[in-house]
């Protein structure tokens, strides 16, 4: 940043002392209409030709999910033009190395000059003639996620100009919200009769008519908005470092004492937490329960004791998102011991077991599968569930929060004794004392992460065949993240939606029941390739110092920025959900229930962590996380804070869904089954047709139509089906369920079966559907005489 340019501050400040007078004086003359002075130039090396300079980054979440980080010239037309839609062209995009390691702050950057760069012209010399212009660029961070190396609409989140990590720095005030007032800007002139602004003007903005305008020299000059008048550098090898907005970086209250930590910490929470009256937290009440515990740890010096202060205050807020230090020795310790069962409560009531290890002091007691566990050390079962606490802690919703608490419930001290009543088969009640071993199958097994390794690939997808799932073949797959590498989750993404469409795959099941989030813009994109329309999905508000309040920018709305046309996916889909879909996946989620797109399966509703967060750095380097945009819907309504995203097919807690066998998957099983219902297929009977025949049809949705066609052998004919509202799709069947053979018009605008040779008399069956199964409109369906057309080739 600025300290990379010390080196020509003096030679800076002593050109700035000296023609202080002689741009004010400047300025008044050009309103007597004089022609603009020479832009007076530093470092006159003829211009730059290789820029260099260091990203400094202190925001955790800078790297995630990055795996092409740019650093480009960036075309500054949309900023000139005040166009929050402009987007740069590619051929603009000038691309430079990252030359030091990406993930450790400060990386290096150096780019290399075009002689000549492809940008935008823009003419700013205010001197009513029209001129050529020049190329404004700042020098800016970005990350390629979306097709080739280059930034497109959705890189540039529906594009405009950098706010961060730029060479540039932008007002963060209500009047002059995203103009840039600082930094640098490289300006190319094609000639040296171009004018650019030496200074703001009395309004303080850039690019407006009470600029005061200097004339440039041909070719590229370092334009630094901070120095007053603005400074223009011509130096070969100019070094320009990035800036980290203040609202971004992170928040250090690390070299203050635990009670002065704290109370700083209250006092951001009252102005930036975006839930305070939704959830109604009192602020200073949790400073007055807490403090006494950090100023005991700051006398005691004892770290410890203010992790477990800070833990405990992150447990107190209910908020998924919030969290503080992660005591591991604390958690170790309270779940190292069980009696070796799992417990869930059933929709009818009881909590049964739905776990137990094998050889465990419950397996010898007697206590199998399905048993109904009444009371430890007397205690009623429901009620030591509800005072368990759960390391997972705190939580959004309180369906999440009891299925965690049922995990703890059953977790003791090793070596202590328990007293478990539970229900025999006869329905008794059976008492019995039991000593607590170190297990931890039963604590695994209850787990909303089992079965993940950390292998997963961020977006896995399969083939679900008919013959063992259902009616149909459905696409399966499960979105393990939007935190992992983001060019490879959507390079996965978009070939698994080829692949269904390649192979007219009529239905997906998304499975999010392990997505745990991540970046909330790549989830809406994605959701983006079942859409046809740009919907706006919500907004998201963020405390505003000058206004005092939570501000919801307009130009901010969440949307669809759509792909391409051929990567949209028309097909059914349904979403499998549970309580560990969070953040992101909510978000994703949620955004698939826009117009019905498709249906959400489960037992219970996501997570309901409905908003982005901020982290603080606290002493003893440890961090407390909590949730600064109050996301909201369309309408402006809070949508998944509290709530989650709600099944619309609700697949109950039972019995027999609880003890359903580890190889079985009641939700994969319910999501087949709907959406065997959504593409049941009704077959019309057409009646006989014979060769020679020209039928006009009418194919309802979700509709086949068969026709029977009698042959005899020797006859030669072909099958032509033809429609201008949908993607036609013919089948032949003599007996039973399989086609004996098919074909559709993906090759062609007609699905053909041509010269099909008849060995003897026999009756077919003629099937016309729609390629996707759920297209409608009118048809023509033609049997000709092929051995007709056999004679009149020979004749010919």
């Amino acid at each position: 940043m600025k300290a990379r340019l010390i080196g020509g501050f003096c030679v800076l400040l002593a050109t700035a002392l000296t023609l202080g007078t002689y741009f004010a004086t400047d300025t008044l003359a050009q309103e007597d209409s004089e022609a603009p002075p020479a832009a007076q130039i530093v470092n006159d090396e003829g211009g730059a030709v290789r820029i260099s300079g260091s990203v400094n980054y202190t925001s955790p979440y800078f790297t995630l999910g990055v795996a092409q980080p740019l650093v480009i010239l960036e075309d500054q037309a949309g900023f000139v033009d005040r166009n929050e839609h402009f987007l740069m062209p590619v051929e603009s995009q000038t691309i430079g190395q990252i030359t030091t390691d990406f993930f450790t702050s400060p990386f290096e950057y150096s780019l290399a000059l075009p002689i000549e760069p492809q940008g935008s012209y823009r003419d700013v010399d205010n001197d009513g003639s029209e001129d050529q212009g020049v190329q404004v660029f700042a020098i800016a961070y970005w990350d390629n996620t979306f097709g080739d190396p280059f930034l497109e609409e959705r890189d540039l989140y529906g594009g405009g100009w950098s706010t961060a990590y730029a060479s540039t720095r932008i007002s963060d005030e209500i009047e002059t919200e995203r103009e840039i007032i600082g930094g640098i800007f490289l300006v190319y002139a094609p000639d040296a009769e171009q004018g650019f602004p030496s200074g703001f003007g009395e309004d303080g903005l850039l690019f407006t008519e009470d600029d005061p305008i200097a004339i440039l020299p041909q070719g590229y000059t370092i334009v630094n908005l901070d120095a007053e008048p603005f400074s223009f550098d011509r130096s070969r090898n100019p070094v320009v470092d990035l800036i980290e907005p203040e609202g971004i970086a992170l928040v250090d209250y690390s070299e203050q004492s635990y009670p002065d930590a704290f109370n700083s910490l209250i006092d951001l929470l009252k102005k930036e937490y975006a839930f305070t009256e939704y959830k109604g937290i009192d602020w200073e009440a949790k400073r007055t329960e807490f403090l006494p515990r950090f100023e005991s740890a700051a006398a005691d010096e004892d770290s410890r004791d203010y992790q477990r202060a800070l833990r405990d205050f992150s447990w107190s807020i209910p908020d998924g998102h919030v969290s503080g230090p992660f005591i591991r020795e604390d958690f170790q310790q309270d779940i190292a011991g069980g009696l070796g069962i799992a417990i869930r409560e059933t929709e009818e009531g009881p909590v049964i077991v739905n776990f137990v290890t094998e050889g465990s002091p419950a397996e010898e007691a007697g206590i199998t599968l399905g048993t109904e566990i009444v009371s430890i050390d007397g205690v009623p079962i429901a009620e030591v569930i509800s005072n368990a606490v759960a390391h997972s802690a705190p939580f959004s919703t309180g369906h999440f929060q009891r299925l965690q608490q049922m995990r703890y419930a059953v977790r003791f001290p090793i070596e202590t004794e328990v007293e478990l009543t539970w229900k025999d088969a006869d329905g008794e009640e059976v008492t019995e004392t039991m000593k607590v071993i170190g297990e931890y199958d039963s604590f695994s097994f209850s787990s909303f992460a089992r079965g993940t390794t950390g292998f997963e690939i961020p977006v896995d997808y399969e083939l679900l065949e008919a013959d063992e799932y259902g009616e149909n073949d459905y696409g399966y797959v499960k979105i393990d993240s939007f935190s992992d590498n983001s060019v490879l989750t959507v390079q996965l993404w978009e070939r698994m939606i080829r692949t269904l469409k390649r192979y007219a795959v009529n239905g997906l099941i998304i499975d999010m029941r392990q997505n745990g989030g991540g970046s909330g813009f790549l989830a809406d994109q994605m959701a983006a390739y079942f859409f046809h329309e740009p919907h706006v999905l919500g907004n998201a508000g963020y405390y505003d110092e000058d206004r005092g309040e939570f501000y919801f920018n307009p130009d901010g709305e969440d949307r669809y920025y759509l792909p391409a046309e051929d990567l949209r996916y028309d097909g059914e889909v349904v979403v499998i959900v549970g309580p560990f879909c969070l953040s992101a996946c909510e978000f994703f989620s949620y955004d698939l229930t826009i117009d019905d797109r498709a249906d959400i399966v489960g037992h219970y509703p996501t997570g309901g962590l409905g908003g982005s967060i901020k982290s603080i750095k606290m002493p003893d380097d440890e961090y407390f996380t909590f949730t600064i945009g109050r996301a909201v819907d369309s309408e402006g309504e809070i949508h998944i804070e509290g709530i989650g995203v709600v099944p619309t097919v609700l697949v109950p807690i039972t019995r027999e869904t609880l003890l359903a066998d580890e190889d079985d998957d009641v939700l994969l099983d319910a999501a087949v089954a709907h959406l065997d219902s959504l593409l049941a297929v009704e077959t019309i009977d057409g009646g006989e047709i014979a060769i020679g025949d020209v039928i006009e049809g009418t194919l309802a949705a979700q509709t086949v139509v068969q026709y029977t066609l009698p042959l005899s052998g020797g006859d030669v004919i072909s099958i032509f089906a033809r429609s201008e509202e949908f993607d036609t799709y013919l089948a032949l069947y003599l007996d039973g369920d399989s086609p004996i053979m098919t074909d559709d018009d993906s090759y062609d605008s007609d699905a053909a079966l041509e010269e099909l040779e008849v060995p003897s008399d026999l009756q077919l069956i003629v099937e016309v559907s729609s390629a996707l199964g759920d297209e409608e409109g009118t048809y023509t369906l033609e049997i000709v005489d092929a051995s007709e057309e056999e004679a009149d080739s020979d004749d010919g």
